[in-house]
């Protein structure tokens, strides 16, 4: 093949991928709006909320891993024009998530003593509890508006959920500014007040998406006359085999990141904060990466659906290519703008918090160097996840996953984090060791899957 094969896909690929990236980063954004506006506070506020979400983040990557298996259902549904089994996969899957965004907001919420028993700084965990109280709870809109998403994705509608979050976004800042500046009369309430935007938002996004869907004449018929409780044992135990793997597989990848928090907070508040700064840029361009692993999920599992390998590889490899290209451009920015880009999050003029705020920033430079090398893995090792999903492969992946990043990426962070040896920027040693595994052994594993699948097509007939 030549590269004009590949090439040729960019632009269905990019019409299906690009609402996934607005809508991701809409997530991600919300968190963005919420650490520059929180930082005007102070370093210590700013650490809080990197302790508090440190808790969601885990909570949140079971959730929205758990819902990924419905997409690659309705999309094999979908191509096969089977109604019933899409339907059938939408409603079980949201029954699911909503059911599990019920648990793990009640897992978080009960979690709040671990703060005390992680050695993170007193006042730190003081602003962080009222926080989490919160934002815990928006955990089931926010797993529930998952199982839509998904669903709308594996019908290829990929626009509607990236309005909805849209729409969320602009509700997030506006009550943001209000609430935790206290401005045109509301309460003055600090992080507390970005909780409470976070909150109001996510259960708006699950209303409009929801109102959108009901809309269309492509999904009304599947999100009308939903008997939520009438339920097939079938259908639960597929969508369970499909989503707990999945749920490990973005878990695990999480949990590393999760722990990075929590390491870097052992050397303090101001490394804690700038390590929620390289972070929070990181979260950015790797959503870029999230909406071309959904493209893969949803075109791999069209063609496997049509039994169409050649063309499902061929595809894949299209997605991977503009996965790399997109990485190579963000890693270049961050290496380029590595002292430019952690001024957004705190302000430089403030001369109360200036000894703290400039040693905020140098960290964050440094880290922000790791985050451009550890660019082009992180986009692979997500994009090739997306086209396993796709192919419903998920227990050899999820293992792949546990052992990149805590065999091998997190003792990395663990030795070179400590304040002795390489400190903050040791700990995204780790994390860069990890997604480079991941990266190359999930690759090796899609390569092997679709080989086998041409061979034994082209061995029957």
């Amino acid at each position: 093949m030549v590269l004009r094969d590949y090439t040729k896909e960019f632009k269905y690929n990019w019409q299906l991928a690009a609402p996934v990236m607005l809508g991701m980063l809409g997530h991600t954004f919300v968190s963005f709006v919420d650490n520059i506006m929180v930082g005007q506070l102070g370093t210590a506020e700013l650490a809080a909320v990197s302790l508090g979400n440190s808790f969601m983040f885990i909570a949140m990557s079971l959730g929205i891993g758990f819902s990924t298996a419905i997409t690659p259902l309705v999309a094999e549904a979908d191509a096969e024009r089977n109604f019933e089994e899409g339907k059938s996969a939408f409603k079980h899957g949201l029954f699911l998530c909503t059911a599990l965004g019920i648990v793990l907001f009640l897992m978080v919420f009960f979690s709040k003593p671990l703060m005390y028993l992680m050695k993170q700084p007193d006042e730190v965990v003081k602003l962080a509890i009222p926080y989490l109280d919160l934002v815990a709870f928006s955990l089931i809109p926010l797993v529930s508006f998952q199982a839509l998403k998904q669903f709308g994705d594996g019908l290829s509608m990929t626009r509607y959920p990236m309005y909805a979050t849209l729409v969320a976004n602009i509700v997030n800042v506006v009550l943001n500014y209000l609430l935790i500046f206290g401005k045109f009369g509301f309460p003055k309430m600090g992080i507390v007040g970005a909780a409470y935007g976070t909150l109001i938002s996510r259960f708006v996004m699950v209303a409009f998406l929801w109102w959108m869907l009901k809309g269309h004449e492509k999904s009304k018929a599947y999100v009308s006359h939903i008997k939520i409780m009438v339920l097939d044992n079938r259908m639960l135990k597929k969508i369970v085999a499909l989503g707990s793997p999945s749920a490990m597989q973005m878990f695990f990848e999480v949990a590393i990141f999760t722990a990075a928090i929590w390491l870097s907070g052992l050397l303090g508040k101001n490394a804690q904060a700038a390590n929620q700064i390289a972070l929070n840029l990181s979260s950015m361009t790797f959503m870029v990466a999230m909406g071309l692993s959904v493209a893969s999920m949803i075109r791999v599992g069209n063609q496997k659906g049509l039994q169409q390998y050649l063309d499902l590889r061929r595809i894949a490899f299209s997605i991977f290519l503009m996965g790399t290209l997109f990485a190579i451009f963000f890693g270049l920015v961050f290496f380029a703008f590595h002292k430019e880009l952690p001024k957004l999050y705190l302000d430089e003029k403030d001369l109360v918090n200036l000894v703290d705020n400039t040693e905020v920033l140098q960290i964050a430079s440094k880290l922000l160097i790791a985050a451009a090398i550890f660019q082009i893995s992180d986009s692979i090792q997500v994009v090739v996840l997306g086209a396993l999903r796709g192919l419903q492969d998920v227990k050899i992946p999820t293992l792949i996953t546990f052992i990149s990043y805590w065999i091998i990426g997190f003792p990395i962070s663990l030795y070179f984090g400590q304040e002795n040896t390489m400190g903050s920027f040791g700990i995204w040693l780790g994390l860069l060791a990890g997604l480079t595994t991941a990266a190359i052994l999930l690759y090796i594993r899609f390569n092997y899957l679709t080989k086998k699948l041409i061979d034994i097509k082209h061995g029957l007939s």
